[in-house]
């Protein structure tokens, strides 16, 4: 599987409403975003599964959505995947809930848990945060792009960077290793002059 350089992240908690949200995730697809992930902290699953349909009815199978944590939302939205941290289910669990043809990202913070998780049917798997984050309450500690070089050496499943990723330093952590920037903060203001930003940075 190959990842596009960007991976979208929208957040519910930085839309006022599932309209926005929508409007935000066809601003991006307008920018050639083919990935995107759906990640709601507030833990209504009512509220999740509501927000996630709208988002598959109005983008469509232009774009790869992905639901964070919850295994459960991703099959009853008809998602793409699901991308689980070290608190949430473990990845072969979710395999057995999502099937063999979904992609199944895990999240990782140290060498130790990027060794493990590359053991796993996981199809991906991310490092980070690469740099200061302000969209985690409690972040794990800083990798830097030594972290991700040092990922790099480590797995030969697709890697995605996150973490303080912007367009003024997305390329040098490209030049690390990764495959692909996971990209939340960075977005939000004209999120489709921004990805294609992006794009172009990235080619």
């Amino acid at each position: 599987m190959i990842l596009p350089r960007l991976y979208a992240i929208l957040d519910a908690s930085a839309h006022a409403d599932v309209d926005c949200l929508v409007a935000f995730g066809q601003e991006l697809r307008a920018a050639g975003c083919t990935l995107l992930q759906y990640r709601n902290k507030s833990g209504n699953a009512r509220i999740m599964l509501e927000q996630a349909r709208e988002l598959k009815k109005h983008l469509g199978s232009a774009v790869r959505l992905i639901m964070n944590d919850r295994a459960d939302l991703c099959l009853a939205a008809g998602f793409d995947g699901v991308h689980v941290g070290q608190d949430d289910l473990s990845p072969e669990a979710v395999r057995a809930i999502i099937g063999p043809d979904r992609w199944l990202g895990v999240s990782t913070h140290n060498p130790e848990q990027l060794r493990e998780a590359d053991l796993t049917s996981a199809n991906y798997l991310a490092i980070g945060p690469v740099f200061v984050t302000t969209s985690k309450d409690k972040p794990d500690p800083v990798v830097g792009l030594e972290g991700v070089r040092r990922a790099r050496s480590l797995t030969r499943k697709p890697l995605v960077a996150i973490g303080g990723i912007t367009r003024a330093n997305a390329a040098s952590v490209i030049e690390a290793g990764a495959d692909s920037v996971a990209v939340i903060s960075d977005l939000l203001r004209e999120p489709r002059k921004s990805a294609e930003e992006f794009f172009r940075i990235l080619r």
